[in-house]
């Protein structure tokens, strides 16, 4: 969640406070940056009204926008508690949303670009009316339109990984090795503890899909949310969410992208939104 939510949420371990397939280079109405010097990419920081999240995969539209997701909670108003995506608040859309390098508790490092709030999962469910009790629960999923200035800095790769290679479509069974890159402010600037990977712990039937539990080493703190997983292929399987009680303390779970996503095509008026593979790729080293 926003860091300076997720805290609280720590404190309480409720909350971590924090189809589709795109081609693996550019659109024609985009180059990428090189992802060796891309100032704008998966593992971002973003800053959110002075809320800090980390970015998950890159996205295009059919016009060549580009946008870079993170979770809907990080463009939330209310507690660290607020879970329920149906009813808790958010700020609208419009909002301007920085992406920063050097961020720490000290400051907010330097801004390298900036952009806009175009679509919140949180936002559309209040204006729909959702009720599914799963859906408001895990459909976490914003997207921030990177201003037209900035686009020339984006590289759609996961840093330290490469990839994603497309989007996983059949969840995760218990064992599965996932792979993230989270940014926390909290790591003051330490690149070498934001890679890291984990273990599922069994997709529960009981949510629909819409959830993924695992357990990773280091687990994800406040700050990473937002930030995307990778499956052993370098799939997209999702966006990191929340901080579980069980069935391990401080696990993660983490929302569904392919149904996060498919929830936005439906619903975000973007026409021809897709995820962007990376330019790099997939390479575990771990």
């Amino acid at each position: 969640m926003r860091t300076n939510r997720l805290l609280t949420a720590l404190a309480g371990a409720a909350l971590l406070a924090t189809a589709f397939l795109a081609a693996p280079q550019a659109t024609a109405a985009n180059t990428w940056a090189p992802a060796a010097t891309a100032k704008i990419h998966p593992g971002t920081m973003m800053y959110t009204e002075g809320a800090q999240c980390t970015a998950n995969f890159v996205y295009t539209d059919g016009s060549g926008n580009a946008y870079v997701g993170y979770a809907a909670h990080c463009a939330g108003t209310g507690t660290a508690t607020d879970t329920d995506g149906c009813q808790a608040g958010s700020l609208p859309l419009g909002t301007r949303v920085t992406f920063n390098e050097g961020g720490s508790l000290i400051d907010e490092g330097t801004v390298v670009g900036s952009g806009t709030l175009v679509y919140s999962s949180w936002v559309t469910m209040h204006r729909l009316g959702t009720t599914d009790a799963n859906t408001c629960a895990y459909n976490d999923l914003a997207l921030v339109k990177v201003d037209a200035a900035d686009v020339s800095k984006v590289n759609p790769s996961v840093p330290f990984w490469g990839g994603p290679t497309g989007i996983d479509t059949d969840g995760t069974a218990a064992g599965d090795r996932v792979w993230t890159y989270g940014n926390s402010s909290l790591r003051f600037g330490i690149s070498q503890l934001s890679p890291h990977t984990g273990i599922s712990l069994g997709d529960d039937a009981a949510d629909g899909g819409w959830s993924h539990p695992l357990y990773t080493v280091s687990p994800g703190i406040p700050g990473d949310s937002g930030s995307a997983f990778l499956s052993t292929d370098g799939k997209a399987i999702g966006v990191l969410s929340t901080l579980g009680l069980a069935p391990l303390p401080a696990s993660n779970n983490i929302g569904d992208i392919a149904k996060e996503l498919a929830f936005a095509q439906a619903h975000s008026g973007i026409s021809g939104l897709t995820l962007v593979n990376g330019t790099e790729p997939f390479d575990p080293v771990l």
